[in-house]
């Protein structure tokens, strides 16, 4: 039996086990409030942010932002565990690289 998406007080936000690893996200799609949060970051206006994910309303990205102004200590954490893990990620792939034998 699937179980429910926890519905929060905010409308558009979802967060479910399995779903987006448990993240906040935004209903009927695969996008995480952090995702929105980093491009907010990066100084991107929510109309920028609509166009970046086209199948976003205006209403879902505002409803993301609140998410992460009620819940900022959870987004920051996230956003710093992803940030770490593609430093990592690079880190292992060189050198994986540098002991990988030449062709």
């Amino acid at each position: 039996m699937a179980t429910a998406a926890k519905r929060l007080a905010l409308p558009h936000i979802v967060k479910k086990a399995g779903h987006c690893g448990g993240k906040a996200a935004i209903d009927q799609t695969r996008i995480r409030v952090n995702n929105v949060v980093w491009l907010h970051k990066q100084g991107r206006t929510p109309e920028e942010i609509c166009v970046v994910y086209p199948d976003l309303t205006l209403a879902q990205v505002h409803a993301a932002l609140s998410y992460y102004y009620d819940h900022r200590d959870e987004i920051e954490t996230e956003l710093a565990a992803e940030d770490g893990a593609e430093e990592r990620y690079e880190q292992a792939r060189a050198a994986y690289l540098a002991r990988r034998p030449a062709r």
